[in-house]
């Protein structure tokens, strides 16, 4: 469960699991500590961040951030100071940074290069692993780091920068709990009875996928008809191929082959243009997604992993066998009553 501002549930989520969002604020840091100490809680995460460095997000959290998605150092070490840095494998990749530089951050989760902490430097003490999440987009230090880099003092502004030490704040918390039920109890007194909000990933991303359910069936029903499509080009391209080459199938059968020869000559013809047109379609489908992940990178610095078949491809390439087995039989029926004498003297 995330607990954060009131807003949009679905705005949170976004924001605080998959970072493609702004956040709808920020929450005292005293609340969430009470929060915390509620027995039913069985893991509590806090999550802070309004920086970025070249569209990358600087994210502010403990080590069980990392540790919940399974993220390890493949070069260097954790964060264990203030101002210490470990980057994401795709941040790390695309920022083109190393052990032991140092980067400012920008205000803000755009890019930009008008409000820089240029006395706030950060140094990279270690990249880590692909994880294949969110996490190898982010630039994760700690929580005071974040606080540190926000807090402007001067000697006129000492009384302001101390109230800001006592009222600190993070952007969410993230919750695991001990059982459902003391997840759901939690949830209802935290938006009832308090300034902030208690929403549940899993609800809020089934709710978006219901609202997009409509375009993801228009697809999949174009795909489906693109596949019956494709099915009847084979089919007419073997009738085509039968009836143009009657003269040759009945020499071949003068020659002694049998119509299952004759049917095997056609069935490969047929399994030649699946074959390669499954292949020439996966690869086709891969290079959209390397061209829609080159779109979300640059939109939200999120990159389309392009993996190998799959399960579901290796049924639709059976489907495709099976269909290319029937196309052949319908097609060639005519083979079973091949009229040879009669074929080679109107020829």
């Amino acid at each position: 469960m995330v607990v954060g501002a009131k807003g949009s549930p679905l705005q949170l989520v976004l924001s605080t699991i998959l970072h493609v969002d702004n956040p709808t604020g920020n929450i005292s840091l005293d609340e969430a500590l009470r929060i915390r100490k509620n027995p039913m809680i069985k893991e509590a995460i806090p999550v802070s961040y309004g920086d970025n460095y070249k569209g990358y997000k600087i994210l502010g959290t403990s080590n069980q951030y990392l540790h919940k998605y399974g993220a390890t150092c493949k070069e260097g070490k954790l964060n264990t100071k203030n101002f210490e840095a470990v980057l994401g494998s795709g941040a790390a990749k695309n920022l083109n940074l190393s052990i032991g530089n140092t980067f400012l951050g920008s205000h803000g989760l755009v890019q930009n290069e008008i409000d820089v902490h240029d006395e706030k430097p950060f140094a990279v003490t270690g990249i880590l692993a692909p994880t294949g999440t969110v996490v190898d987009h982010l630039i994760i230090t700690n929580l005071e780091s974040i606080w540190e880099v926000h807090e402007h003092v001067d000697h006129e502004e000492q009384e302001r920068h101390e109230e800001q030490e006592e009222h600190k704040e993070i952007t969410a918390l993230l919750l695991n709990f001990r059982n459902p039920i003391g997840a759901l109890q939690l949830s209802r007194s935290i938006n009832k009875n308090s300034s902030l909000q208690a929403a549940f990933p899993k609800l809020e991303i089934d709710r978006l996928l219901k609202f997009l359910g409509v375009g993801f069936k228009t697809i999949n029903s174009i795909a489906i008809a693109i596949l019956f499509v494709a099915a009847l080009s084979i089919f007419i391209s073997l009738i085509k191929t039968v009836r143009e080459r009657k003269h040759e199938l009945a020499l071949l059968r003068t020659y002694g082959a049998t119509t299952f020869q004759l049917l095997k000559l056609v069935f490969l013809e047929a399994l030649f243009l699946s074959v390669v047109g499954f292949i020439l379609g996966w690869f086709l489908g891969r290079l959209g997604l390397l061209l829609f992940s080159k779109l979300a990178s640059d939109t939200y610095t999120y990159y389309l992993g392009i993996s190998l078949p799959d399960t579901e491809e290796f049924f639709i390439f059976i489907i495709v066998f099976f269909t290319t087995i029937l196309a052949t039989i319908l097609a060639s029926y005519s083979l079973f009553k091949l009229n040879i004498s009669k074929i080679l003297a109107d020829a």
